[in-house]
């Protein structure tokens, strides 16, 4: 993802530090206000235009798409990753996904967070409950190796 945000965070808080010392109300507050407003919009566009020729990308490749439903609201309470949460759009993504598939008749799955999709088997299906999130290699019973 090109971190639309974090590109242009200095570029924005300069122009929001230089809005703080204008008096409010005057003109060239107002001519301040603008280019924040604009530089806001900027990211904006670009975080879409991203957001759309993905989901058109993966709309067009695939038949039926499954995602993980995230709980996004504690994910950017987390302090080390917070802000590309918020940067990312995944609710923006999903939506436009889930048109787009809807529109050439393809299927959108959501998968529960809570569903154990790392621990289940792809070959049959055994779930193993003892996977730690350090394991890199899953050996399943059957011979699968993942």
């Amino acid at each position: 993802y090109p971190h639309y945000f974090r590109n242009s965070e200095e570029k924005l808080a300069k122009a929001q530090r230089k809005l703080s010392h204008c008096r409010k109300g005057s003109n060239r507050y107002k001519k301040q206000q603008k280019k924040v407003a604009r530089i806001h919009t900027h990211i904006a566009h670009q975080r879409k235009d991203y957001l759309h020729k993905e989901s058109r990308k993966i709309t067009n490749f695939y038949d039926i798409v499954c995602i993980e439903d995230l709980d996004l609201k504690t994910m950017s309470g987390e302090h080390h990753f917070g802000k590309s949460v918020h940067d990312n759009g995944w609710r923006m993504f999903t939506d436009f996904l889930q048109y787009k598939l809807e529109r050439e008749g393809k299927k959108l799955v959501r998968i529960d967070r809570w569903y154990p999709s790392s621990r289940t088997c792809s070959c049959c299906g055994k779930i193993k409950h003892d996977l730690k999130l350090e394991d890199r290699v899953y050996l399943c019973s059957c011979g699968n190796r993942m």
